[in-house]
């Protein structure tokens, strides 16, 4: 795995002599952090691998010790289990200066193959520009062939490009390359039918289609076989109606990610998808901050921003 973590330390995070590196990991990913760690050492890192206690659900926030090593550290990277992205602890650490590197249920496939050794650098012009619409757009609208009808308000929105690139303090999941936002506050209403994967909480590619619901920016049911069944139930679980917020729509943009696999961040950066998160939007620019963080993710979307088609059928049509 070490080409990999080459990638991951010299590319994305731009390691570099003195540089104070938290290498965040459970024991079942212990492999890659080791391979991260050796390769912060090769380019003048200093690693420290932090080894958290066990976490119940994907974005629960890490304990205050965890918390503590991401704000002092100059690079974070997040090969764990369980996301940890979506937290107050990271969005401190990046107000802290950090380059925060999330890995979200990295596996050792995904070191050798795939998303990971895609040209980043020439992705970049798409991810921006497409960054650029949603900053620049006053309404969203989503179709796609399985039902989905989807509409949601942009005014005051900021987009955000993430193309595993971390060039200054701020956050990128790699190889997931998207451009996303948090979209207003209240508007999303209609049908998201996914039929391509949530692959959080062991839900992974979907087996029959999972019907979404939305009405003033919440999703009010959730419907579908028995994927759906076990989601809505952890969801009500969880007793916070903030885990039913539209936290985020996102563009997947990775030509690398070929096809949903089940693994969280080769799913989102599927090239040509779109993404609805579900919880916590504190991180992408909205106000919410939820028990969790979830996304649900959608083959062949037709994209309308204001009046400009920006996909079309899972084809990215616009330019830098």
């Amino acid at each position: 795995m070490k080409t990999g973590a080459a990638v991951l330390v010299n590319d994305c995070a731009v390691v570099g002599q003195g540089d104070q590196v938290a290498v965040v990991t459970d024991a079942g990913l212990r492999a890659i952090a080791d391979a991260l760690v050796e390769a912060v050492s090769g380019a003048g890192g200093t690693p420290t691998l932090v080894l958290p206690p066990t976490r119940a659900i994907d974005n629960e926030e890490p304990p205050a010790t965890v918390a503590s090593a991401l704000k002092g550290a100059d690079v974070v990277f997040l090969p764990v289990a369980l996301a940890m992205a979506h937290t107050r602890a990271v969005r401190e650490a990046i107000a802290e200066g950090a380059r925060v590197v999330s890995m979200t249920a990295f596996t050792p496939r995904m070191m050798r193959e795939g998303g990971l050794f895609t040209d980043f650098r020439a992705r970049q012009p798409v991810c921006v520009a497409l960054a650029d619409r949603l900053s620049g757009g006053s309404s969203l609208r989503v179709v796609n062939p399985a039902g989905t009808e989807l509409s949601m308000g942009l005014k005051g929105v900021e987009g955000n490009s993430h193309a595993c690139l971390l060039d200054g303090p701020g956050f990128t999941a790699v190889p997931n390359i998207e451009a996303n936002c948090s979209p207003t506050q209240g508007t999303c209403a209609g049908r998201l039918v996914v039929d391509g994967s949530i692959p959080y909480y062991g839900v992974g590619v979907i087996q029959e289609n999972v019907e979404f619901v939305m009405e003033e920016g919440f999703v009010t049911s959730i419907s579908g076989g028995d994927q759906a069944r076990f989601l809505s139930d952890l969801l009500a679980d969880q007793d916070d109606r903030w885990v039913y917020n539209v936290a985020q729509f996102a563009f997947g943009l990775n030509p690398d990610c070929t096809d949903f696999t089940g693994e969280m961040l080769n799913d989102e950066g599927v090239n040509g998808t779109i993404h609805l998160g579900i919880g916590t939007s504190a991180n992408l620019g909205g106000t919410v901050s939820a028990k969790t963080h979830f996304d649900a993710i959608i083959r062949e979307p037709t994209v309308w921003i204001d009046d400009e088609i920006v996909v079309r059928e899972g084809e990215v049509l616009v330019t830098p």
